[in-house]
C-alpha cells in the first residue's frame, strides 16, 4: 500500500508532514508506504533532521506549491508541478492508493474531483468530518463542499457516510439522522422535508430520524446528514467551541487535580485526533487536513487512508450508492 502525502501543505511544510509520516510508519503494518510529494532538496532537509529515513519513506519530487492565492479551480492547469496535484496524479496514475493534504482544502477538492473523478451514480462528492460527542465520534456530511443540494444529494451522502463509517470505523449498520430545525417529519426547508422522505423509503440505510443541532453532542448517530453550507457553519462553529471549552480548561482548573479527565476532554475536542477529512464519493481516497495540522493529525490522516484502502471503502461506496434515483 503507498501513500501519497503532500509534503507542502500545512502552514509549516515540510516539518509536521515529515514528522507525522515516520510516526505513522513505526505504527502502521508493514506493507504500508508513504510518499513524500514536495520539493526534494526542503524536504530531504527536513528528514535528515530526524535521523535515518524509515525504508518504507520515499520523496518524489515536485517544485510547486499551492497557495491561499491560488483559484482552486484553475490549480491543475496552472500549477501541475504543485504538490498537491502530482500527488493526486501519483493516485491517478495507479502509483498510490491514497492521497492525504493540509493544503488548501478547495484545491484538494477541485483537484480531486478532476483526477479521480466522481463514483458513478454520484452527483456531487462530499466531505465527511468527524466531531467529537460525549460518545463515539459522529460523521457530518457534507461538511462544506455542496452549498447548493437536492434531496438525492442528501440521499447519496447517507449512502457514502454509511458506508465510510462503516468500512473505517467498524461500526455495524450505522445509524443515520437528518440535521433539521425538529424532530417531526414535516419540520424544515423543503429540501429538508423530501430528503425525510426519501431516507425513509431508503433500503439499505439505518434511517432514525430528524435530530436538532443540539443532539449531536449527546452521541448516539453515527451520521449525520446535512447540505455543504450548513454543515461548514455547524462545524466551524464546532472548531470555535473546542477553543473556547479548552482555553477556559485550562486557564480554571488545576491540571495537577483534574488529571486524566481534564486530559480526556482536551482529546475529545483536539482535531488531529482525528486526522483528516475524507472526500467521499470520488474514485480514490483523499484526506483533506486542516492547515495547522500538527505531526499527530498527519499520523492520525495516514492511518485514516490507510484503512480507508485496506477496506475496499471506494469500491464498496460505488455498489452502495448505485441505483439511488435522482429526483
Amino acid at each position: 500500500m503507498r501513500i501519497a502525502l503532500d509534503a507542502m501543505g500545512t502552514d509549516r511544510a515540510p516539518q509536521p508532514e515529515v514528522v507525522g509520516a515516520i510516526a505513522a510508519l513505526r505504527e502502521l503494518e508493514q506493507d504500508v508506504e508513504v510518499i513524500l510529494v514536495g520539493d526534494e532538496a526542503t524536504v530531504r532537509a527536513e528528514l535528515d533532521k530526524h535521523g535515518p529515513a524509515p525504508d518504507r519513506l520515499e520523496i518524489h519530487h515536485a517544485p510547486g506549491r499551492v497557495t491561499a492565492a491560488d483559484a482552486p479551480a484553475s490549480v491543475i492547469r496552472k500549477k501541475p508541478d504543485a504538490s498537491l496535484v502530482v500527488g493526486l496524479k501519483l493516485q491517478e496514475a495507479g502509483e498510490a492508493d491514497a492521497f492525504v493534504s493540509a493544503g488548501s482544502t478547495g484545491a484538494v477538492m477541485a483537484t480531486s474531483l478532476f483526477t479521480l473523478r466522481p463514483l458513478p451514480g454520484v452527483d456531487r462528492p462530499a466531505v465527511g468530518t468527524l466531531l467529537p460527542t460525549v460518545g463515539a465520534p459522529s460523521l457530518l456530511i457534507d461538511s462544506g463542499a455542496n452549498v447548493d443540494c437536492k434531496p438525492h444529494h442528501l440521499l447519496q451522502f447517507a449512502h457514502l457516510g454509511s458506508t465510510y463509517v462503516r468500512d473505517t470505523l467498524g461500526r455495524e449498520s450505522p445509524s443515520v439522522a437528518l440535521l433539521n430545525i425538529g424532530e417531526e417529519p414535516g419540520k424544515g426547508s423543503e429540501l429538508v422535508a423530501e430528503t425525510y422522505g426519501l431516507l425513509t423509503a431508503e433500503a439499505g440505510i439505518n434511517f432514525v430520524g430528524n435530530i436538532e443541532g443540539r443532539d449531536i453532542v449527546g452521541g448516539g448517530y453515527d451520521v449525520v446528514v446535512c447540505d455543504g453550507f450548513v454543515g461548514n457553519v455547524l462545524l466551524k462553529f464546532y472548531e470555535s467551541v473546542a477553543t473556547l471549552l479548552t482555553t477556559r480548561l485550562r486557564r480554571g482548573l488545576d491540571q495537577s487535580v483534574a488529571g486524566d479527565e481534564l486530559e480526556f476532554v482536551f482529546r475529545m475536542l483536539d482535531y488531529s485526533e482525528t486526522g483528516g477529512a475524507p472526500l467521499l464519493g470520488v474514485g480514490g481516497v483523499s484526506i483533506i487536513c486542516h492547515g495547522e495540522s500538527s505531526p499527530t493529525a498527519i499520523k492520525n490522516a495516514l492511518a485514516v487512508a490507510a484503512r480507508a484502502v485496506r477496506t475496499d471503502m471506494v469500491k464498496h461506496s460505488a455498489r452502495d450508492v448505485q441505483g439511488v434515483e435522482v429526483r
